[in-house]
């Protein structure tokens, strides 16, 4: 008890600013617990085990990166096992997902909290490896009193943050010890190998989910480079970032100057932001060349050595040797909505509930419709705008109500739109902006598989999929505490992820596919509608905030405007015309679309679908500098 008290003492003394001997990490993170969390120092809280079935659904979402990280943990216990070791895998919420130790010492590591289903957040836990870790997004070992519960002093725990390929930390990996007698630089080596394994499995999940996008990897060394690289980042074919290792966001931001906490979204920035590097050059970053020859300058006047891994070819409409099915090979072209096409496909068959970000206009309801249709269930998409139904009727649209059950309801009643999926799919359109309330109540619905209607004394048993969608960022509405954070994982078990506009490669399909649809008399018949070169180079270097939506509306009004048949400048919206530029259209095409690549020429060519030569002989020609 004598330590104990010294502990709280401690702890006590590091709140009120005076010296102690630790970290200022630990001192930062003490003083959370104080003031932040109201956690009392002096009270013993025994290591917190989350019930089987909480544990399944944490699983569940994790599981994609769990398999993908398996070997990993497999090869660093088989490193440290002899040392008595325990290895530990959480997720974002400080819930460990999986787990290897020695089973004869299952009792005291489940008694310890070393074990799966345990929950290390530092809001409940105190100062643990793995809360410290989530809430600096850093590396680190908390060393036995270094803990701020006195229960967990025995311990010695290191933990690294997992990042996933947008950036985001979505897991922990921790190294503990029941016992350690030695000090904490003995855990130096335990910090260097959690490192060094959580940045490979950052690799590994970044190289299965882009095999068909071009991926760069880094090391300082050409030795290292081809075999076990320090970064890594993955290219759309527009040359724009699409995905990273955590050290991949820190080589990105520090090529701007930087701070990787403080640095701007790097994902849609083109490449050449970053490096002094031409997409044309990529093959010649292969391991065709020597490793020594393979050096990309950065714009910081700093140089990696570089392997490019090439895009792995698409078998189109295929899927693990099955066609794809029509609704979902219609969402469009190239290989980066291919990568979006296999999962999406993937994914339909389960009774996964699917979470869909993107943009405004950028295709969410075409997507969910895609999955429904693909999904096999007999009963009806039902579509519910969350943000277009009035907040005091929306309780009873939802979830439908009984005769006489309020004033103005309808005399037999009314069944509900989440009723009226049942056996289909019920598709959440903007969930982002169901207030606080309605949200319990879904998340019931969603927990329990039925719903009650106003004014009914009893539940009714529903049977449906749940595809749910947002331009907002979910994550950060759960921080502001304006989303439930149980609602967010039961939506969020799959996402998939909608490219805007102006990202997409496929943009010149897009464009022929609205030209098509748009070229119909009322009676179906097909007019035939056709667009100018100089149009189409203003269509393309447009930025599109309103997606596809926006330039469905362009295309509806110019066919109207058209006399000929043939879109041309004058049939746009004057907001797309070239204004004031000097030169004839085609120069003012052009220079738009330089303009939009910021001078990319690669990336120009490609949304002009031609070659880089011509652009460069009509730059040539037409006389176009950066400064006319």
């Amino acid at each position: 008890m004598l330590a104990h008290a010294e502990h709280v003492r401690e702890i006590e003394r590091a709140a009120q600013g005076l010296a102690v001997n630790r970290d200022a990490t630990v001192i930062q993170s003490w003083r959370r617990c104080l003031d932040d969390y109201r956690l009392d120092p002096g009270r013993f809280c025994e290591a917190v085990i989350v019930p089987g079935e909480r544990l399944k659904e944490h699983r569940q979402q994790s599981e994609e990166l769990v398999a993908i990280a398996r070997s990993g943990l497999e090869r660093l216990y088989g490193q440290v096992a002899d040392q008595g070791y325990v290895l530990l895998l959480a997720d974002s919420q400080g819930v460990t997902v999986d787990f290897i130790g020695d089973p004869q010492l299952d009792g005291n590591l489940r008694k310890a909290g070393l074990y799966l289903g345990s929950q290390w957040a530092e809001p409940g836990s105190g100062t643990s490896a793995v809360g410290s870790c989530l809430a600096t997004g850093e590396a680190l070992t908390i060393h036995q009193a270094d803990h701020f519960d006195a229960t967990h002093i025995a311990l010695s725990c290191t933990a690294a943050p997992i990042y996933d390929m947008l950036g985001r930390l979505t897991a922990v990996l921790d190294l503990s010890l029941l016992s350690s007698p030695i000090p904490k630089p003995s855990q130096n080596l335990a910090l260097h190998l959690v490192r060094a394994t959580a940045r490979r499995i950052e690799l590994a999940n970044l190289m299965a989910q882009t095999r068909h996008q071009w991926v760069l990897r880094f090391a300082r060394s050409p030795e290292f480079v081809d075999v076990d690289p320090e970064a890594a980042i993955a290219l759309d074919q527009n040359g724009r970032i699409a995905g990273m290792t955590h050290i991949g966001a820190q080589v990105l931001s520090r090529a701007i100057e930087q701070d990787w906490r403080s640095s701007p979204d790097l994902i849609g920035r083109p490449v050449t932001d970053f490096f002094d590097l031409d997409l044309d050059v990529l093959p010649e970053l292969t391991r065709q060349r020597a490793t020594q020859e393979r050096l990309v300058r950065m714009r910081d006047g700093h140089a990696l050595f570089a392997h490019a891994i090439e895009p792995k070819p698409v078998r189109s409409g295929m899927v693990r040797g099955a066609s794809l099915p029509a609704s979902i090979s219609n969402l469009g072209e190239g290989a980066d909505m291919a990568a979006l096409q296999l999962k999406t496909a993937k994914l339909a068959r389960t009774a996964l509930p699917i979470l869909i970000q993107g943009e405004t206009g950028s295709g969410k309801e075409h997507l969910a419709r895609a999955v429904h249709d693909a999904s096999g269930r007999k009963g009806p998409f039902i579509a519910i705008n969350c943000a277009a139904i009035p907040e005091q009727l929306i309780e009873s649209e939802l979830f439908g109500h009984t005769a006489g059950a309020f004033t103005g309801a309808a005399p037999k009643g009314r069944k509900g739109l989440i009723e009226q999926a049942d056996g289909g799919t019920l598709f959440l359109d903007e969930i982002g902006d169901m207030a606080l309330p309605l949200q319990s109540r879904l998340l019931r619905v969603l927990a329990e598989g039925e719903v009650q209607p106003v004014g009914a004394l009893a539940p009714r048993k529903v049977d449906l999929r749940v595809v749910s969608a947002s331009h907002r960022s979910l994550t950060s509405l759960v921080e502001e505490g304006r989303f439930r954070e149980d609602l967010f994982y039961r939506l969020s078990a799959a996402t998939l992820r909608l490219p805007p506009l102006r990202e997409r490669s496929d943009f010149g399909w897009i464009l022929d596919r609205l030209l098509v649809r748009h070229g119909l008399d009322q009676d179906g018949r097909e007019i035939p509608l056709a667009m100018t070169a100089t149009a189409r180079a203003l269509l393309h270097a447009h930025r599109w905030p309103g997606n596809i939506r926006e330039l469905d509306n362009v295309i509806a009004v110019a066919a109207a405007l058209s006399d000929s048949g043939i879109i041309d400048c004058d049939d746009l919206p004057d907001y797309l015309a070239p204004g004031d530029l000097a030169g004839d259209d085609e120069a003012a095409g052009l220079r738009a679309a330089l303009v939009a690549c910021n001078w990319n020429v690669s990336e120009a060519a490609r949304r002009l679908e031609v070659d880089r030569t011509t652009i460069h002989r009509r730059i040539k020609r037409l006389g176009i500098t950066p400064h006319n």
